[in-house]
């Protein structure tokens, strides 16, 4: 899914922040002027190789955008481990160097401040798309505005993402 007419978020992308799995804060605002790719994780899922993809995108435009990954145990159970579990998980199996939020939910009355946005068009302005599976990926622009929804399909690496990336 793809926001066309770039219609702008009537409550601001900058206004938002997460813990990160290591407690330390991360504030959007900090984001200005760089791509962020926000995606909800789990380390026992069938798509939990895009790990790798994700890294690989990291590396390749890490001056361009911010990947983030969510670790969320939403889909039938399949993050259980504590943050620090997550986290040792993901740098001993794909190298994980982008930034994990501390682990909570993407879905449902629980949902996090983060993916709410994402998926409420009375926040960012035209997606109501909540996660449909783990590896769903939202893309925001430099100005703040949710530029696509990806499904859990569409592969980090595929010419879809970085094209979104690049434009």
């Amino acid at each position: 899914m793809k926001n066309t007419s770039l219609i702008k978020p009537p409550v601001s992308f900058y206004e938002l922040s997460i813990t990160l799995n290591d407690g330390k804060t991360c504030h959007f605002s900090d984001l200005k002027g760089k791509k962020a790719l926000l995606v909800n994780t789990a380390s026992n899922c069938g798509y939990t190789n895009q790990y790798e993809d994700l890294q690989k995108l990291h590396e390749q435009f890490g001056n361009k955008v911010l990947v983030i990954g969510f670790p969320a145990n939403d889909f039938k159970e399949q993050e259980k481990g504590s943050d620090e579990e997550i986290a040792a998980f993901c740098k001993l199996n794909f190298g994980v160097s982008f930034p994990l939020a501390k682990k909570s939910s993407v879905i449902g009355d629980d949902q996090n401040e983060v993916f709410s946005w994402l998926s409420d068009q009375k926040k960012n302005g035209w997606n109501n798309q909540e996660p449909t599976w783990n590896f769903s990926k939202y893309l925001v622009s430099e100005d703040g505005v949710l530029l696509n929804y990806f499904d859990p399909g569409v592969s980090p690496m595929s010419e879809e993402v970085i094209a979104a990336i690049e434009k």
